[in-house]
């Protein structure tokens, strides 16, 4: 990868939403919303806090996570899109292995 974050910065790769309602609607480029779901890509190796000391970043590469909508700055590398966001900005990590099960009576 050519982007290298810095500090607690990550790099993201967006995942792709849903283009149709849930009714079958086809919505258009321009009524589609940000997707606030990607996959680490890159992450920094953490910000320095007031007395030095090196605190670590929260994701690692693969993590699939939440972002704040408006977080982030949109960055475009050999034709593919990217975002370049703060550790800060980021809202959780979806962890697959933890799939909601049925309540049992």
């Amino acid at each position: 990868m050519k982007l290298v974050p810095l500090e607690d910065r990550v790099v993201l790769k967006l995942m792709e939403k849903e283009e149709k309602t849930q009714s079958g609607i086809v919505l258009p480029d321009t009524a589609k919303e940000k997707p606030s779901k990607a996959t680490v890509l890159a992450a920094g190796p953490g910000k320095y806090d007031e007395t030095g000391k090196l605190i670590p970043m929260p994701v690692k590469v693969g993590d699939i996570v939440v972002f704040a909508k408006y977080a982030g700055t949109e960055v475009k590398v050999d034709g593919e899109d990217y975002l370049v966001l703060r550790a800060s900005d980021l809202l959780a990590i979806l962890d697959e292995s933890k799939k909601s099960e049925p309540k049992k009576k």
